[in-house]
């Protein structure tokens, strides 16, 4: 039997942020249907293609929550890296630029 090839980490991790995502956006959409948010049950409920609002909410809520799950995840890593020293490197001088003035031969004026 030969053994399957092992997911990357990074894989699992997107999946991982995927479902966290997906199960908010479906406690969010809950939630905006139970408290009746800008009529927004009674506007589902009257519908023939109500269920298909709500899908679309939830697909649209979980895409972003989904996304937002997975940044900080990656953005979190850093605060574990424990090879980051503080102590700064060597300090570079910065130049910054200075106006010159320019004189020009053109003594027409300014051009309407």
């Amino acid at each position: 039997m030969s053994q399957s090839p092992k997911m990357p980490d990074l894989m699992k991790l997107y999946i991982k942020s995927c479902v966290i995502g997906f199960v908010a956006a479906a406690v969010f959409v809950a939630m905006l249907m139970w408290f009746d948010m800008a009529g927004l049950w009674g506007l589902v409920a009257g519908s023939d293609v109500g269920a298909v609002a709500v899908l679309m909410l939830w697909v649209a809520h979980g895409i972003v929550f989904a996304g937002v799950q997975f940044a900080y995840a990656i953005m979190s890593m850093a605060d574990r890296d424990d090879d980051d020293d503080d102590r700064g490197g060597t300090p570079t001088r910065v130049w910054l630029a200075e106006p010159v003035r320019v004189r020009s031969d053109d003594r027409s004026g300014p051009r309407r």
